[in-house]
C-alpha cells in the first residue's frame, strides 16, 4: 500500500511540475501576443507618408521573441519527441546488453 501511495504522491507532484510549466508557456504566449501587437500599432502609426510597413525593423522583436517562444514550446511541448519514453527504454535496453557483451568478452 505505501509503494501505491508513494507513486501516487510521485504522479500528483510530476503532474503539478507539468501544469506549472505549462500555465508558465501560456503566459510567455499571451505576453508575447499582447506587446507584438502594441508594437505592430506604434510601427504603424509611426510610418512616414508612402513608407512600407514590411521592413525588418518592425518584425525584430517577434522574430526573436518568436524564437524563444518556439523554444519554450519545444521545452513543455516537444520534449518528448526526441527523447521520449520510447527512446528511454530502447536506450537502457541497448546499455544493458552492451554491458552484458562487454563482461562476457
Amino acid at each position: 500500500m505505501d509503494h501505491f501511495e508513494n507513486n501516487f504522491e510521485e504522479r500528483y507532484q510530476y503532474a503539478q511540475r507539468r501544469v506549472k510549466r505549462l500555465k508558465g508557456f501560456y503566459s510567455h504566449l499571451v505576453a508575447y501576443i499582447l506587446v507584438n501587437i502594441m508594437i505592430v500599432f506604434l510601427n504603424i502609426s509611426n510610418l512616414d507618408p508612402g513608407e512600407s510597413y514590411f521592413q525588418f525593423e518592425n518584425f525584430f522583436t517577434a522574430f526573436f521573441w518568436g524564437i524563444g517562444l518556439l523554444a519554450h514550446g519545444v521545452s513543455v511541448f516537444g520534449h518528448h519527441l526526441i527523447f521520449g519514453k520510447e527512446w528511454e527504454e530502447k536506450k537502457i535496453k541497448e546499455l544493458m546488453n552492451k554491458d552484458k557483451q562487454e563482461k562476457w568478452e
